[in-house]
């Protein structure tokens, strides 16, 4: 079994799925967000940015935890754990990610919605597992129903996680935390309403108390 620590999620219930557009954005939402106690900061590799914003978070937030979200294989992971990163999230899995992950003491989360790739982890070491699509892929129900036959699993979900539906989430006793892009509304990052984004984190972090 993968021994790395998952304590860091315990920090806050939400994990903000970030997308950086543009880089100057990245310093002043990370404390924006670390402000309103947010402090797991998943960084996306969906944008050119996503890299240079994690060295930059890593170096001049304070109290931030940043991780790293859309790895697809071992390259990308070495490539973001390099830039700064101190987790890691994958929308899947495979064979040559698990090995990588599991020769660092770097978290990962892998992706798993089905009974099978939920095993494949598990076997893999793995049993803090995202998951992704959530709202496609059953909700909460169907993380409700793996606590059944996989007790000693704990999952992340994101995709369709919102301050809406989030509690009803983090009310199972399977699920550590959730992902969403909620806290990082567009608008809001390209105007610089950065109080606004404080006020948006101040809520979530307040989920599941």
């Amino acid at each position: 079994m993968n021994s790395v620590s998952y304590a860091f999620l315990d920090s806050a219930p939400v994990i903000p799925v970030i997308a950086i557009q543009k880089l100057e954005h990245a310093v002043p939402l990370a404390e924006a967000l670390v402000a309103g106690g947010i402090v797991n900061l998943e960084v996306t590799l969906r944008t050119e940015h996503g890299l240079k914003a994690i060295t930059l978070i890593r170096d001049q937030v304070k109290g931030a935890n940043v991780g790293v979200g859309t790895v697809c294989n071992a390259t990308e992971f070495d490539t973001a754990v390099d830039a700064g990163a101190n987790f890691v999230v994958s929308p899947g899995q495979s064979d040559a990610l698990f090995e990588r992950a599991l020769l660092t003491n770097i978290p990962l989360l892998p992706g798993a919605v089905t009974a099978t790739e939920v095993m494949t982890a598990m076997e893999a070491g793995f049993n803090v597992l995202k998951f992704f699509p959530a709202s496609t892929s059953g909700g909460a129900p169907a993380i409700k129903a793996f606590a059944g036959p996989f007790a000693d699993l704990q999952f992340v979900p994101t995709g369709g996680v919102n301050l809406d539906n989030a509690g009803s989430y983090l009310s199972l006793s399977n699920v550590r935390a959730v992902g969403g892009s909620w806290l990082t509304p567009a608008a809001a990052i390209q105007n610089g309403q950065w109080e606004h984004i404080t006020q948006l984190a101040r809520e979530a972090s307040q989920l599941g108390a």
